[in-house]
């Protein structure tokens, strides 16, 4: 590879051709600085401004215009399903928790406290392998961060979610 820094990423359908991909987990995909490896064994310096996650689609620009394709790795997770999923996924997002909701189902990725709610809750809680690729922030990009409700900061304690 003639040149391997990137220093911008393209939002999915906002490139063209990839020369090579990345096959990345949901927490390897959220980077600032950091050498990946594509497909091909070709080491990319990742070096961007700020912090960022990366989506299924997205794409590393490198500096002489080619792109890298960033693929969604296979990886364990927790399959939810129930006949009134809706409940349980308020659950999930109560304790802001990364998933991927879909019609019929949520993925979350293992966590044995979520595991016993559910089933608690009578949910079916299937063990599964496949790419993860959760919602975004409530503006549809960024992550979703657990954090601590408590008020152990004074009754003036408040925070915002980006």
């Amino acid at each position: 590879m003639a040149d391997n820094h990137c220093h911008n990423i393209r939002r999915a359908g906002d490139w063209s051709e990839a020369i090579d991909r990345c096959v990345m987990t949901y927490e390897d995909r959220f980077l600032r600085r950091k050498v990946v490896q594509t497909a091909q064994g070709k080491g990319v310096l990742v070096d961007l401004a700020q912090t960022t996650s990366l989506n299924h689609g997205d794409a590393f620009a490198l500096t002489d215009g080619r792109f890298i394709e960033v693929c969604a790795a296979e990886e364990a997770l927790l399959q939810i399903t129930a006949e009134r999923l809706l409940p349980l996924v308020w659950h999930i997002g109560n304790r802001h928790c990364p998933c991927q909701i879909e019609n019929s189902r949520v993925l979350i990725q293992p966590d044995h406290v979520l595991r016993a709610l559910m089933v608690k809750l009578g949910a079916q809680v299937t063990d599964v392998t496949e790419p993860f690729t959760p919602e975004g922030g409530a503006y549809g990009h960024g992550r979703t961060h657990g954090h601590d409700h408590s008020h152990a900061h004074g009754p003036d304690h408040s925070h915002t979610h980006d």
